[in-house]
């Protein structure tokens, strides 16, 4: 292990925590928990522990990650991380069935009940997913990218679709929530004046931020018209407020693949047809329409979830 290690430093690195009720369908199991207790769980868990558990929201995402690395080889690695409010006795079957499905998930934390958000930044993870509200509220208040995995009736995608397609909105996720409270307050006019004015400033990062900034490394490993890996930017800003957007992707040195400005249009339409894996968002009431279109993570952060 002491050689693995010793040998990877130099690698281009993605580490992504998610939880097992976001990476597997354990509505059955949790079911259970609400109406029985932990005891009747922890049985209910271990009377199936042979049985192997379906493929949750975010599993699709999870195994077109996991998936980067045989076309990274040596050059970089893509990490996920079971993160669990398990023991590790009921965990067993959480990682049985992620070995099963083929995921090479190595590093888990099992907490026994308590929120296991404290292992995010622990393990150098750049994204946490979960089921659990409270938990990504935990993880955001410590500086890390999460985001609440929706319920999603979204239409599965074929084995044969590989690339991985990750979609982001702007205010409150990429940038900071400083121009959303201003058109909140003043009205739309107002926003658009003051974007104007301060286009050559660049907005400050939002909680996402980082986590772009690791995808990115991973896409500059790839020829821009090879890379298996394609992000965009679907926003409700139009012009003129597009250009501070622009130029501040610009300072980062980001390169996104497609950047859509739809002026206050509805998001779910080019969501899928972009054919993202995954969208994140901070606003409620565009999650409900996307998550039945795309998997769907909640960023409870900002001006719309009452920060």
């Amino acid at each position: 292990m002491e050689e693995r290690v010793a040998a990877s430093v130099d690698e281009v690195r993605l580490v992504v925590a998610i939880s097992s009720r976001a990476l597997f369908d354990l509505s059955a199991s949790h079911r259970v928990y609400e109406e029985q207790g932990v005891d009747a769980y922890h049985a209910y868990q271990i009377a199936h522990e042979q049985e192997i558990l379906e493929p949750g929201v975010a599993f699709p995402l999870v195994r077109k990650l996991m998936s980067l690395n045989t076309l990274l080889g040596e050059r970089g690695r893509v990490e996920v991380i079971l993160l669990s409010r398990n023991s590790s006795d009921t965990g067993l079957r959480v990682l049985t069935s992620a070995h099963h499905h083929g995921l090479d998930i190595e590093r888990a934390a099992f907490t026994g009940g308590e929120s296991p958000y404290r292992y995010v930044a622990a393990f150098g993870a750049h994204l946490f997913l979960s089921a659990d509200p409270t938990d990504v509220r935990l993880a955001l208040d410590a500086g890390c990218a999460a985001a609440t995995v929706l319920p999603s009736s979204a239409p599965a995608h074929g084995d044969d679709d590989t690339q991985l397609r990750i979609a982001f909105d702007g205010d409150a996720v990429l940038f900071s929530d400083e121009a959303e409270r201003l058109y909140r307050q003043q009205g739309l006019a107002v926003f658009n004046a003051s974007e104007s004015a301060a286009a050559h400033d660049p907005l400050p990062g939002g909680p996402f931020k980082g986590f772009l900034i690791a995808l990115h490394r991973l896409q500059r490993l790839f020829a821009a018209d090879a890379a298996p890996l394609r992000t965009a930017l679907v926003t409700s800003r139009g012009a003129p407020s597009h250009e501070r957007v622009i130029r501040t992707l610009r300072a980062w040195g980001i390169r996104l693949d497609e950047s859509l400005f739809l002026g206050g249009l509805g998001k779910s339409p080019f969501l899928e047809a972009f054919d993202a894996d995954i969208f994140f968002d901070d606003q409620a009431v565009h999650c409900e329409a996307a998550r039945l279109r795309v998997a769907t993570g909640h960023v409870p952060h900002g001006v719309a979830n009452g920060d």
